[in-house]
């Protein structure tokens, strides 16, 4: 049999592993009942998108960041007149997502119980260091992953520094994950193959276009495909 041309597989957690995005569009969607009365709801998404936008070289990726983008947001809107009961609700919606039980996509476990009989596993997510940790230790899965990486963003450069220290380097790693922005685009141009597992809803800043015709590149439906990818490859590639 042909030698795997990997030795390391990432995976990206949210919304890859388990639900995330749908709890930002449930509270936007109450951060837009509760300024209702100042602006139309696509005023009032494009002015939280550029907050988000300005602020995410502040705050980072991750929960946190949103709170303080509506908080900016609601400030902006009202003309600094933002009741404080609208600033509590926003704080309050926010500890509710930070709390959020975890669910796992389907297939997710089957996935990296496949990847990691074969190859070294690394979990591979950008965000708040405590939301992640805490949303690694509910899912269950983290005794499947050699390595666990959180980092503030996720570039070629620092793909090249994970795959580097767990496995043989980038050229000789996949990374799984449902954004084509963040864990595609930057592992092709690392060295390493990309293989996105599209997700119903994606943010705004996520959106990319696919690498169409990149050797590399690998699109699957859902989750439940990876293993026979990951086989396929080696004996095709």
């Amino acid at each position: 049999m042909t030698p795997a041309p990997f030795t390391t597989i990432g995976f990206d957690a949210d919304d890859t592993l388990w639900h995330n995005e749908r709890f930002f569009r449930l509270t936007q969607d109450r951060f837009a009942e509760l300024l209702a009365d100042h602006a139309p709801r696509g005023d009032l998404d494009a002015a939280l998108l550029a907050a988000e936008r300005r602020n995410l070289g502040h705050y980072g990726f991750g929960i946190k960041g949103f709170v303080l983008s509506m908080i900016e947001t609601a400030i902006e809107v009202t003309d600094d007149r933002v009741p404080a009961a609208v600033i509590r609700e926003l704080l309050d919606a926010g500890r509710e997502m930070l709390a959020h039980p975890i669910e796992l996509l389907p297939h997710a476990r089957e996935a990296v119980e496949a990847a990691a009989a074969q190859f070294r596993v690394v979990l591979i997510t950008k965000g708040d260091l405590l939301d992640q940790e805490r949303k690694l230790a509910q899912s269950g899965l983290g005794d499947l992953f050699h390595g666990v990486e959180i980092v503030s963003d996720k570039t070629p450069e620092v793909y090249a520094r994970i795959f580097a220290r767990h496995g043989s380097g980038a050229d000789r790693a996949a990374m799984v994950g449902n954004s084509l922005k963040s864990d595609v685009i930057p592992v092709l141009q690392a060295g390493g193959w990309g293989v996105h597992v599209p997700h119903g809803l994606i943010w705004e800043m996520e959106r990319a276009d696919a690498p169409e015709g990149h050797p590399r590149f690998r699109a699957l439906q859902d989750l439940s495909g990876l293993a026979g990818l990951l086989e396929m490859d080696r004996d095709h590639i």
